[in-house]
């Protein structure tokens, strides 16, 4: 049989049988409609969380105290080991690789200006944090370390507590009472958004030593490293290892390179976004047992047609070849307006929920596609048999 009549032939019954075709296809179209859906929107927030976690950069390292169990928890805040203190991010500011080194301390606390107060987060960071964190200042400057463990009461406010305290007045040089202590307002930081669900904005910084005594805390929550690029990550983790055990007698801080951290994010998103998937696969069984159905009628019907081909001279595999393909092009016209329904429906939510976020990716699409394809192959292939088996005079017969 040449290919022009094969195609001729299956495209033919499809046709012949409009409104049964259509519903047809249209049970795989939505199938693949919302595996298009779904994983559009499982890989657009793969792709947020991972822009908002390395919106710092990649070449970050965070030194935790106290040294991760093999249950990953870290037993520093009950355990013996030497807390982590300021002295100990000046010493690793001298090592090879190292361009900025942040102690971090974080808490709560009562914020007063002469008008306005409200409760949020206090950091202490380091003088280095917006060099670290890839922070702009709006307004005024950032702290320097000239002595970090005697710094002065100053404070940088982040841009929604800003405008929350002074609105749009300037608030350079006035002074705010943070924790019942007074501050002076030297700088405040343009918008940097969340992280995680952690508003940075919303959040005044002081330095670290400050917010030590204020929380009366001996031990810093984090200290953040940011290594030149290019530098051999593991070189430099075994370096700051090698200098922290040095000082505190042994082992005892958990290290967590971007690295690491990202790969263990993407690998858990990336899982998310294949169960999306799987989920959406779901609708793709319903489909088949529509073309299931659809087929095995089809068979019925033509038991007379099937009998004259084979008694024309048809061999059984290209009886076989015909249902068969009649049953692929329905799934492929079902998977093509599945396909338009899904991209639709993907940039309608774009259009009208622009904080969902949604990205269209080309393998998911492809391989929905080629997904309900097969799910035809697989849902004609019994129908497809057995009209091939038939006896070609008991067919004739039934007519």
């Amino acid at each position: 049989m040449l290919i022009r009549d094969f195609i001729k032939l299956t495209t033919r019954s499809v046709i012949a049988h409009r409104m049964r075709s259509f519903l047809t296809a249209l049970g795989i179209a939505i199938g693949v409609a919302a595996v298009v859906l779904l994983t559009s929107i499982g890989d657009g927030l793969h792709r947020f969380v991972l822009a908002e976690f390395t919106q710092f950069g990649t070449n970050l390292i965070g030194i935790n105290p106290g040294k991760a169990t093999t249950a990953g928890a870290s037993i520093g805040v009950f355990g013996t080991e030497r807390p982590l203190t300021i002295d100990d991010a000046v010493a690793l500011e001298k090592l090879r690789d190292i361009e900025a080194v942040v102690p971090i301390v974080q808490g709560n606390a009562e914020v007063e200006s002469s008008h306005r107060q409200r409760r949020t987060t206090v950091y202490g960071m380091g003088g280095n944090m917006p060099l670290a964190f890839r922070a702009r200042m709006a307004l005024g400057r950032f702290f320097i370390d000239d002595d970090p463990n005697s710094p002065r009461a100053v404070a940088v406010l982040g841009s929604k507590l800003r405008s929350e305290l002074y609105g749009n007045t300037n608030p350079l040089e006035q002074r705010i009472r943070i924790g019942g202590d007074r501050y002076r307002i030297i700088g405040v930081f343009e918008p940097k958004g969340q992280i995680l669900g952690v508003d940075l904005d919303d959040a005044v910084y002081i330095p670290a030593a400050r917010a030590l005594e204020m929380f009366n805390r001996d031990s810093l929550v984090e200290v953040d490293l940011l290594y030149r690029e290019g530098a051999d990550v593991d070189e430099v983790v075994a370096t700051v290892t090698r200098l922290l055990t040095a000082r505190h007698g042994r082992d005892d801080v958990t290290i967590t390179t971007q690295q690491q951290m990202l790969e263990v994010l993407g690998s858990v998103l990336g899982i998310l976004t294949f169960a999306v998937a799987a989920l959406g696969s779901i609708s793709l069984l319903v489909g088949s047992v529509g073309i299931f159905t659809i087929m095995t009628i089809a068979v019925n019907e033509r038991i007379a047609e099937v009998g004259l081909l084979r008694a024309l001279g048809g061999r059984r595999r290209q009886v076989l070849l015909l249902f068969l393909g009649e049953a692929i092009v329905l799934a492929a016209l079902g998977g093509l307006l599945g396909l338009i329904i899904g991209i639709g429906g993907a940039q309608l939510l774009t259009l009208f929920l622009p904080a969902l976020p949604v990205h269209i990716s080309w393998n998911y699409l492809i391989a929905a596609e080629l997904l309900a394809v097969i799910i035809g192959i697989i849902a004609g292939i019994w129908p497809a048999q057995r009209a091939a088996k038939l006896d070609p005079i008991e067919a004739l017969r039934s007519e």
